[in-house]
């Protein structure tokens, strides 16, 4: 099956300096400067202010990248658009409100903060446990696309293979073998939390059995093995439009990890990454390529049958071509893929002078010379 497509970017801040940290930090001083901005930004110390929220969730969306090693290396190496599927889809745009970032990634606060800080006080565990047990949206997928110099100039469709993960048809994922129920977990009582009291103060935190699920599986399906999900190779024929350069994306909605209890997938992310030519590069939309002309060809102009990209044109240089000059064939060149014409196929000129010429050749060249007037040097030998 082939799939529309749409194309995606935009300017982030980075996530480094969101935390303030270098990019050399350990992870260890990765969490701290996140604890740091979570506390300072926390919305029960910054109760109605919007600026402070926003930065509490650009902190949540920084270390959910940074603080994990996989996540950390892809953006290290390109950016924002490496990690595109983060923090609910690109730019974060997951993340409608504080509470949004506590259900999403309650395993970072309750690591952070010992399942404690939710709004209201309320802790994780509840949060934990009510994100897996309603519909949620399936992870954003990443896959590179190489593509050849002429693939990237004219468009090319291409069928690509990867996996994806989606709910265990066999038991629905619950996880638990068909016509069986999950149990209640008899540490947290199916309340997804532990309550721990030191005093005065009350800590709730996600319960270390159920992982704050609140029930727990005595009959897994046999299937998934009680995992409620399970991963399948997939086919996929993607259209590459003509004019793309390395570093686009396109989107294939929907094409994700599959829904979480009916929720919907998320999408896939081809990032295209376009190999050099021997012979041609790309200069915004400009093809360019250089084309030898020798010293009588700049003076009187010539004409010639070259091979472009992909096909057959007629190159015409004019009399008095000089070395570095640029010969443009109009809207030759890239098509713009999201619309807005052709660059232009250029040749720029390299000027061969010879090295040697034979004697007849010197004759007629030292007569032009005494009819312009201009001195040259003598030619050499016994009776010069």
């Amino acid at each position: 099956m082939s799939k529309n497509l749409t194309f995606s970017g935009m300017s982030k801040r980075d996530y480094y300096d969101i935390l303030g940290i270098s990019r050399s930090a350990s992870a260890s001083e990765i969490k701290k400067a996140y604890r740091k901005q979570a506390m300072k930004f926390h919305p029960d110390k910054n109760q109605g202010d919007k600026a402070a929220e926003d930065k509490f969730k650009e902190a949540a969306e920084a270390y959910e990248v940074l603080g994990n090693e996989q996540k950390k290396s892809q953006y290290d190496r390109f950016g924002h658009s490496g990690v595109s599927g983060a923090a609910g889809g690109p730019g974060g745009a997951g993340f409608q409100d504080a509470s949004d970032i506590f259900e999403n990634f309650s395993d970072i606060f309750g690591d952070i903060f010992g399942g404690a800080g939710g709004p209201g006080g309320a802790g994780f565990g509840g949060s934990s446990r009510r994100s897996q047990t309603r519909p949620r949206r399936g992870s954003d997928l990443r896959y590179h696309m190489d593509l050849s110099f002429l693939e990237s100039f004219e468009g090319v469709q291409k069928e690509i293979n990867f996996q994806s993960e989606e709910d265990c048809t066999e038991c629905s994922g619950t996880g638990v073998e068909k016509g069986k129920k999950p149990e209640n977990c008899g540490t947290c009582q199916g309340s997804g939390q532990v309550i721990q009291r030191q005093g005065f103060f009350t800590m709730a935190t996600t319960c270390p059995t159920c992982r704050g699920a609140g029930q727990v599986v005595k009959d897994p399906c046999k299937r998934c093995k009680g995992q409620k999900r399970v991963s399948r190779s997939r086919k996929l024929k993607v259209t590459v439009p003509p004019g793309v350069e390395s570093g686009a994306q396109l989107r294939l909605s929907s094409e994700g990890d599959g829904g979480f209890l009916g929720g919907g997938s998320g999408d896939l992310y081809v990032a295209l990454r376009v190999n050099p030519d021997r012979d041609f590069k790309r200069e915004g939309l400009d093809l360019v390529t250089d084309i030898e002309i020798s010293y009588l060809q700049s003076i009187l102009g010539a004409q010639f049958e070259k091979k472009s990209l992909n096909s057959d044109v007629t190159v015409e240089v004019p009399p008095g071509t000089q070395p570095g000059s640029e010969i443009r064939l109009k809207r030759k060149g890239f098509p713009a893929f999201r619309g807005g014409g052709h660059g232009d196929l250029v040749y720029r000129v390299k000027v061969v002078i010879p090295t040697s010429v034979s004697g007849n050749e010197a004759k007629l060249l030292r007569e032009i010379a005494d009819e312009k007037g201009e001195e040259v040097k003598e030619k050499s030998g016994w009776f010069s």
